[in-house]
């Protein structure tokens, strides 16, 4: 057993394109391995922006021995009455490379063959893995690859070297003009020089003498630490950021931190719009003190030490000056214009070509928002109202267009700063949640409900064009909308009729509309149930009871979770198995008799009624009395509160 060193050096690599490499290269060797034969222990990805690594622990040296059996001719073609060999025996022993008295006879379903069985002895893995890593390198996925001087060879960044070690013996293979060694590079600036590594046990430690963390985990402990002492100095705390700080430890192999200031006047200037303009055009560090206040500080992580640490400071600083003095500018400018004129604007933005524009949608939003909150709570009509006609009315700023990010926040600071009441201003940040899977939702019953609206409208609207996602295609994230949509009816308890929704979404929608409208509202009632379906799954419910409540209605959606999780804890009793065959056999004599014309046949929503005069049996009469009580405690708690 030995251990089994993959390393491609490169250019620069893309931060995002990092991990998700590194996880495709760990899962195709995983996969080649599996396919050779080659038996292995745990695997572990190692990575900087200039290189990516795969170590395999307990490599077997060869790839597992099989016995294969080969099926010849019928037994009676092989062999004649007396028991001797025909040529047809002969022929199948010389093809396989055995004499006569290695065939054996096997009885199968179609009667018996003459067959032979051959140890096939393992290759070497050393021998193998020339190949198959070349293979695996080629294979790695990236959103965009390139080409480089007249080669053909495609991946993220050029490759300038591969390092591939089997133990302390070196895998020897080529791809175009790269052959692989055991040399790699060290630290770009403070490290220039070849490391050689003797064995692959050495690997990291060799690099980590040349000023290169490879351990991503490692790597981001370091980066971690080092921030939060920087802070610590400044007298605050780093703002906490996990997706920057996945950023940044992909963007360095070492980590070297340095902590600057800004001039205190920017901090008139709204939190949000200082930190995002740290974090998105200079992946710096935001810094709040004891009091949760921004301060005038920020830090950044260098990829290399500096011995005047003072200077790279200051040009931090001046980097940094003349960000937020643009986002002051586009801030100001912003502030000078009303909100009536940032709606009109949208006149001039574009939603969709056959949707029309960002202020026909706005429309569509508001009418829809005010229809649920008649539904839920009439008392905040008019905020969500409001709140629905001001909801992309930031789409038209200077900051918006520079930090597409702040959409919604800059919304709510520019509501805020009109006048607009802080219910209204809050709606219109939180009808964009959730913002991704798994997100935080509105915590406001208006937030929610324009966040509904919103999402509805933009479901519809694409499906009633012909806009349906389709295996990986789904460029208006239709699929993210509908389960934010679920999940806020399910987070509220909202009782409202999804079908009626999809229906008033579609009026709304009708003079921009193509697609057949009752065949469009099945389609998007269709859609929603395969995403309730999902999240049920994700709750942890049976595919056979998610199945069985879905089958029969997803109108209500917070009943349908109701129903999910009544009807798994019953699947768990002892007469749920009886109860079932006995509910079977009432659907059918239902069936029977509504075939026979003996009763007549209800349509969908019309609710059978029994006649207690015609009952001749107590037993009637207690079913019946027991049936009423269900229905009657039903409603009460259908009829109870709604919460918001």
């Amino acid at each position: 057993m030995k251990t089994l060193l993959i390393e491609i050096i490169t250019e620069e690599i893309p931060a995002g394109y990092i991990e998700p490499a590194l996880e495709a290269m760990k899962t195709l060797m995983s996969q080649r391995l599996s396919q050779s034969r080659i038996e292995h222990g745990p695997m572990e990805v190692l990575g900087t922006p200039r290189r990516l690594a795969l170590i395999v622990q307990k490599v077997a040296e060869r790839q597992t021995s099989i016995t294969k059996e080969v099926v010849g001719p019928p037994r009676t073609a092989a062999f004649d009455a007396e028991g001797k060999p025909t040529k047809a025996a002969e022929g199948f022993a010389r093809s396989q490379g055995v004499s006569i008295k290695h065939l054996s006879i096997k009885t199968t379903a179609k009667g018996e063959y003459v067959c032979v069985k051959k140890r096939e002895r393992g290759k070497s893995s050393w021998k193998l893995l020339q190949t198959i890593i070349p293979e695996v390198i080629t294979a790695i996925p990236f959103p965009k690859s390139m080409r480089w001087a007249d080669l053909s060879l495609v991946f993220a960044r050029p490759i300038h070297g591969i390092l591939a070690l089997l133990g302390d013996r070196i895998i020897p293979f080529k791809m175009e003009n790269i052959k692989s060694g055991r040399r790699t590079l060290g630290h770009r600036f403070m490290h220039p020089r070849p490391v050689v590594v003797s064995d692959a046990s050495e690997y990291a430690a060799a690099l980590r003498s040349a000023y290169v963390v490879a351990d991503i985990s490692e790597r981001k402990k370091m980066v971690r630490e080092d921030i939060d002492e920087a802070a610590r100095k400044l007298g605050g705390e780093v703002i906490a950021d996990d997706v920057l700080l996945d950023t940044v430890t992909h963007l360095v192999e070492y980590s070297a931190v340095s902590a600057g200031t800004f001039d205190a006047a920017f901090l008139e200037v709204p939190r949000e719009v200082l930190i995002t303009a740290m974090r998105e055009h200079q992946k710096y560090f935001a810094v709040v003190g004891t009091d949760d206040q921004l301060l005038p500080c920020f830090i950044a992580v260098n990829n290399t030490p500096a011995k005047d640490i003072d200077l790279v400071t200051s040009g931090h600083e001046r980097v940094l000056r003349a960000r937020l003095e643009d986002a002051r500018f586009f801030f100001q400018a912003d502030a000078k214009i009303t909100l009536k004129e940032m709606v009109e604007r949208l006149k001039g933005v574009l939603f969709q070509a056959k949707l029309g524009t960002m202020f026909e949608k706005v429309g569509r939003v508001q009418k829809l928002a005010e229809h649920l909150a008649e539904l839920t709570a009439p008392e905040l009509k008019v905020q969500v109202s409001r709140g629905a006609w001001l909801c992309k009315s930031d789409l038209t700023t200077h900051m918006v267009n520079e930090f597409p990010k702040l959409q919604g926040v800059m919304g709510r600071i520019y509501a805020a700063h009109a006048g607009e009441s802080e219910e209204v201003a809050r709606a219109v940040e939180e009808h964009y949640l959730p913002a991704y899977a798994g997100g935080p939702l509105p915590e406001s019953a208006a937030g929610a409900l324009l966040s509904i609206a919103d999402k509805l409208d933009t479901i519809c609207g694409c499906f009633g064009i012909g806009l349906i996602p389709s295996g990986t295609s789904d460029p208006y994230a239709l699929r993210r909308q509908a389960i934010g949509i679920v999940q806020i009816m399910l987070a509220r308890t909202f009782q409202w009729s999804l079908k009626e929704l999809i229906r008033k979404s579609l009026e709304l929608l009708q003079d921009k509309i193509s697609e057949d409208a009752v065949q469009t509202e099945e389609r998007v009632l269709t859609f929603f149930q395969h995403r309730l379906e999902h999240l049920l799954g994700e709750d942890g419910f049976s595919k056979d009871v998610i199945a069985a409540v879905v089958s029969a209605s997803v109108d209500n959606v917070p009943a349908v979770r109701s129903r999910t999780a009544a009807l798994e804890v019953l699947k768990t009793k002892s007469d749920f198995e009886p109860l079932a065959v006995a509910f079977k056999r009432v659907v059918n004599i239902i069936k029977q008799a509504t075939e026979r014309g003996d009763i007549q046949a209800q349509s969908d929503g019309q609710e059978a009624r029994a006649d207690s005069n015609l009952f001749q049996q107590a037993e009637e009469h207690e079913l019946y009395q027991a049936l009423n009580k269900v229905k009657q405690d039903i409603s009460i708690w259908g009829s109870g509160e709604r919460g918001l």
